[in-house]
Formats: structure tokens, sequence, C-alpha cells
């Protein structure tokens, strides 16, 4: 049997689909990234399946949409039963190994009530073992500047920017170096692991990196090597949309301090200019983030282990940075959930383009193929290895996400919390021709991508789009029919015993 091939999984946090300069950006700089690509096939149009981070990492970790997974929050836990990338890795014969952190809570059923699982949204993914954790309180990576000589002014706010006379949002650079950041500490843990993996065993390890996440700051020469002056302009949207419940929540609560720690102020007061400085971090923080995936590849290559390596690098969810008047991930708008995706696999074609529509649902059936395992339950995911074959294969044709936010507007006058749970909960979905958004308590809305591909206009309402609305929802509700899990319902019992029922 041919050796199974060595498995490295890369997730950079919050970033944006088109902040990649191989697929064109005209500002961000991304070399070692555009090399990679160059090796593998790039997926321009791929897509995480909810937001924020516990319902992006569930999706893309069981291959499930939310409306199966049922992670609706930060906090909401993954059913204990469920098959995910890691317990498959298991069953291929691989030590998953992790770096960073999964954001995964824990299934109360399975866990004691003073178990402290019970007590947070930073758990690991069953199946992982953990050789580098990286939580929020960040204690390893402190503890590793501490010894490189940091005092308790960088360690007890490292990402506190000194002020600027001039300018309300300063964008000088981190107490620390760059070749001390998060990123440099996990890519070098890996790297020290990657030193004593034996030739004859296959590995599988997840690094997870935190940046481009906020806090949006970062080390010299980062923070200064992209002018807040380049770049696109913002997208805006009309009145109309900015009356929506989901996108009033946004705008009306979020603070800067959710972003850059110590400022003051809410979001929705910044400047165009302010957002352009936070954008001009924001791409420095990637350009970093690339050279220390950079780094990695080259320690792979010393090594002797990139042509046995099975590579993927993509996102959990993306980042607003400014378009139409937000910071941060979530809701309806594209620019939150557009995300990078390459994929390298060893005697794969490369330097391939695919232009079809992707989700992050479909990562773990990709890896079920390569390491040819079968899943435990029926997926909603599409393997890849088609289009790894020949980028041309035709895709999907649609890809939903979903947001839930009955934690984020408050539960109104009238409604219990079980009846409010059911109807405050977002089904978006993306195809060709059009973005439509539905919701049992929030208004729905409906853009036309041949005439609107920044979404700015909701055209629900005009009687020139009404038969792409009929259209368009009427392919809604046939394909959310076939989301149904099958994992059960494909069986019956029998004399025999259990059996399938279309076999």
């Amino acid at each position: 049997m041919t050796k199974k091939p060595n498995i490295l999984f890369i997730t950079a946090d919050q970033w944006r689909g088109d902040c990649l300069s191989a697929v064109g950006h005209p500002v961000v700089k991304t070399p070692h990234i555009d090399a990679f690509a160059q090796e593998g096939t790039l997926f321009t149009r791929h897509y995480a399946a909810a937001a924020p981070c516990s319902p992006a990492r569930a999706a893309m970790y069981s291959g499930l949409w939310q409306m199966n997974n049922r992670v609706v929050s930060n906090g909401t836990p993954l059913a204990h039963e469920l098959d995910n990338m890691a317990r498959a890795a298991r069953r291929g014969g691989y030590q998953p190994t992790l770096f960073g952190f999964t954001d995964i809570t824990a299934d109360p059923r399975v866990h004691d009530p003073n178990d402290p699982a019970m007590k947070t949204y930073e758990g690991v993914l069953p199946g992982f073992d953990v050789e580098q954790a990286l939580l929020g309180d960040m204690l390893p990576w402190t503890q590793w500047l501490r010894s490189h000589g940091y005092g308790d002014d960088v360690i007890d706010a490292p990402f506190e920017l000194t002020a600027d006379a001039d300018n309300s949002i300063p964008i000088g650079p981190t107490g620390f170096a760059a070749e001390h950041s998060l990123s440099a500490f996990l890519v070098g843990r890996m790297i020290d692991w990657l030193g004593g993996q034996s030739d004859d065993q296959p590995w599988f390890a997840h690094l997870s990196l935190i940046n481009p996440h906020p806090p949006f700051a970062a080390p010299a020469p980062y923070n200064a090597m992209y002018d807040p002056e380049d770049g696109p302009g913002f997208l805006s949207h009309e009145p109309e949309i900015a009356q929506h419940p989901i996108y009033q929540q946004f705008h009306d609560t979020m603070t800067v301090a959710d972003f850059l720690p110590g400022q003051k102020g809410k979001v929705s007061e910044l400047s165009e200019m302010d957002f352009r400085r936070i954008r001009a971090v924001y791409y420095g923080m990637i350009s970093e983030v690339d050279a220390q995936i950079g780094r990695l590849f080259r320690a792979l290559k010393s090594a002797g282990m990139w042509e046995d390596t099975v590579v993927i690098l993509t996102s959990d969810h993306a980042e607003m940075m400014g378009d139409h008047g937000l910071l941060g991930k979530g809701g309806f708008f594209p620019q939150s959930q557009h995300i990078p995706l390459i994929i390298r696999a060893p005697g794969a074609p490369e330097g391939q383009v695919c232009t079809h529509l992707t989700s992050a649902v479909d990562l773990f059936p990709t890896l079920l193929d390569l390491m040819q395992v079968a899943p435990k339950n029926s997926l909603d995911g599409r393997s890849l290895i088609g289009q790894l074959q020949d980028a041309q294969q035709p895709g999907r044709e649609s890809i939903f996400w979903e947001f839930d936010y009955r934690t984020r507007i408050p539960l109104p006058d009238g409604e219990t919390a079980e009846t409010y749970g059911r109807k405050a909960h977002m089904l978006a979905r993306l195809c060709d021709d059009s973005l439509q958004i539905r919701s049992a308590h929030a208004p729905d809305l409906l853009f036309d991508l041949k005439a609107d591909p920044s979404c700015q206009r909701n055209v629900l309402n005009d009687p020139a789009a009404q038969d792409l609305r009929l259209r368009v929802a009427e392919a809604l509700i046939h394909e959310r029919q076939q989301a149904n899990s099958q994992t059960l319902s494909a069986l019956t019992a029998s004399s025999s015993g259990m059996v399938k029922v279309l076999e």
C-alpha cells in the first residue's frame, strides 16, 4: 500500500479572501503564499459557512452547515456524536496534532458539570492531541516573551499602542519584535515538532494562527508597510440596508476598543481616514503571517517533507474592514464570509485556479478522500478532489452561510427565549447572479450581483427584480430541503438487521 501523505492544515483567523496578491489585490503583498499557489490550486470563490469563530470552525471541522451542526455562537456546544476531521484522521492512522486553538465548546451531555471544559468556548476539537495551545490568555506566548527579555510593560498589554497626537487611531509598532510575534511563536513550535517526526509515519498537523484577527496591531516593519492612503475605496449601501436590525446591531454597538485595545468611541464614529489607518495595519498583519508561513514552508522543504505533504491554507471567516462602515465578522455581507483557500496535494496539477463556488464545509470531505477514510455521519460538504485534478470541473451552483443573532439582538417584548431562538437566525444563499438573505425575524434582502456585485442595493421589492426574487426563493427552498441530515434516515430495520433504504 502506498504511504499516506503528511497533512498540514493551516488556518489564519479573520483573513479576507480578496487580501492576497495572488488574486489581484492592488496593495497587499503575500509573496510566499503567491508562490505556494503556483504549486497548488487557488480557489478564488471560497466562503465560510458561518460566523463568528466557533460557528465558523464547527462547520469547517465537521463538514456540516450550521443548520445541522447547531453551533450558533461562541460557547454553543458541538454535539459529541458528530464526526470531525481530527477523529477521522485517527481512523486513518494519523495522530492529529494541534498548534493553537479550535474554539470548540464541549458537549455537556458527556462531561460532568464541574468539568472546567464547561466554562470555556476555547476547548479543543475532540480527536486532537495538543502540542502547543494558544488560547485567549496567550500565556505560553507571554511566558516566551519574558524568556526573551521583555518586561511587564509589554507582557501586560502587548497590543496597546502609543497614542498619536496627530491621529485618533495610532498605528505605531507593538512593543514586541516581528520575530517574537504570535505567529512566529507557533510556527517555531511547529518547526521544532517537525524535527521529531519519523519518515515511516505520516503526520497530521493543524496550525491555527490567530492573526490577522484583532487586535489590529503589528510589529515593525509590518505596522508601516502600507500607506493608509493606498487601497480601494470603501463600499457603502442604500439607506434601507442601514435600517436592517442585523446591520443596526453591528453599527450601533461595536466599539473601537473591540479591535484596538485602549481606544475609545464607537466604530460608527470612525472617519474614512481612521478606517484607512486600521486597514493599513490589517494589511501589514497579513504580510507578517505570510512571512511566517514562508518560514514554515522552507523548513518543510529543508527537512525533505514537502513532496510528501498535503498543505491546505484557509481561514475560518473574514473581516469587513471598513466596508459598509463596519469592522468584524458576521451578518449578511460577503466581505465577512469570503476567505482564502489554497490546496497543494502531491501529484496534483500545479498552478491551477478554481473559480467555482466552494465552502468551508467542503474541506472535511476533501480530507476524508486524501486520508482514504469514510465519514461516520452524513455530510453537507463535497470533496474538492475533482477540482484538485482539474480546476475546471463543475462545482457548486450555490453555497449557504448562516448567522444566528439571538445573543446579539435583545429578546423582543412578548417573545419567549425558545420562540425567539428559532427565529433569530439568518440564512444566506449565494450563487453566480444573486445573494439572498432570509430570516423569520428580520427583513429579507436580495442583491442582484450582475448589476450590483458589491451588494449595495436591496432589490427585494424592486418590480424589475421579481422574476429573480421568485427564482432564487424557489432554489433556496429546494436546496434547503436537500440539506437535511441523512445519517439515520437513510437506514431502516429489516429481518436481517439495519440496512440502507436505497440499496
